[in-house]
């Protein structure tokens, strides 16, 4: 009903102006409802969502940067190639949605104080593939969340995504597909990993003090340097013999 009497949608496919949006979003006292909209393309850069519902919304190539979607719905969204500098999603429900190639920095160099915030948001079920050095998952729900392989991008095909820097502190990634991933020197801190796809990881100086490796598939993960102080079930991980600089004594 907030959105009655709105603009036309966009030639090129999109429901709503950014200007639509803005002014809908200025004037609301309630939460709005953008579910299944195609708001792809748009500019929303700074914009409060205020705990907006974005249910299988297409935030496509969205222009998202220093935009709060704190708390905000997007159970099922699309934010492929989405620039994400600054954005605060803590708290937001991203279940089984799409960050595929998005881009987290202002410049070619990764700059960590540009990446986005994920802190205590449920991303469980959601394909992450991109680069997100410093990106704040403390407390993240990311269970069955695929998140270690690139996609072909322009041609090229990139096999890693990097996370580096990052901080999972406390995260569950209970069956996450993190094979590949690039994580050194990143926080996983009291994360459980059970039964999570580690394969071929590299977890150079990371740290991951008390996580539980229960039931996780370790084959060629990199060690180097890495914090395991009271980290649990790595003995009985699967591919623990074939793990790379890891202190076998610990069996």
């Amino acid at each position: 009903m907030i959105l009655a009497g709105l603009s036309a949608p966009l030639a090129r496919g999109a429901d709503l102006t950014a200007h639509s949006v803005t002014e809908t979003l200025f004037r609301a006292t309630a939460p709005v409802d953008f579910g299944a909209k195609d708001l792809s393309f748009l500019d929303l850069t700074g914009l409060n969502f205020k705990q907006a519902r974005l249910v299988g919304a297409n935030l496509y190539g969205a222009d998202l940067r220093n935009a709060s979607l704190k708390g905000a719905n997007l159970e099922g969204a699309k934010l492929d190639n989405a620039l994400l500098t600054h954005t605060d999603f803590s708290g937001a429900n991203l279940k089984g949605a799409t960050l595929l190639t998005v881009a987290a920095f202002a410049t070619l160099e990764p700059d960590r104080n540009d990446a986005p915030n994920f802190e205590t948001a449920n991303l469980s079920g959601a394909h992450i593939a991109a680069r997100l050095d410093g990106a704040n998952f403390r407390n993240a729900d990311l269970t069955d969340a695929r998140m270690g392989l690139l996609i072909a991008t322009w041609g090229s095909y990139r096999p890693r995504a990097v996370f580096n820097g990052a901080d999972f502190t406390g995260a569950k990634l209970v069956r996450a597909d993190l094979h590949k991933g690039v994580f050194q020197f990143t926080r996983f801190s009291g994360a459980d990993f059970t039964g999570a796809k580690l394969a071929d990881c590299d977890f150079t100086k990371a740290d991951l003090t008390s996580a539980n490796f229960s039931g996780a598939d370790i084959t060629g993960a990199d060690f180097d340097g890495a914090i395991l102080t009271g980290a649990t079930g790595l003995e009985t991980a699967e591919g623990y013999a074939a793990a790379k600089n890891l202190d076998k004594s610990l069996k």
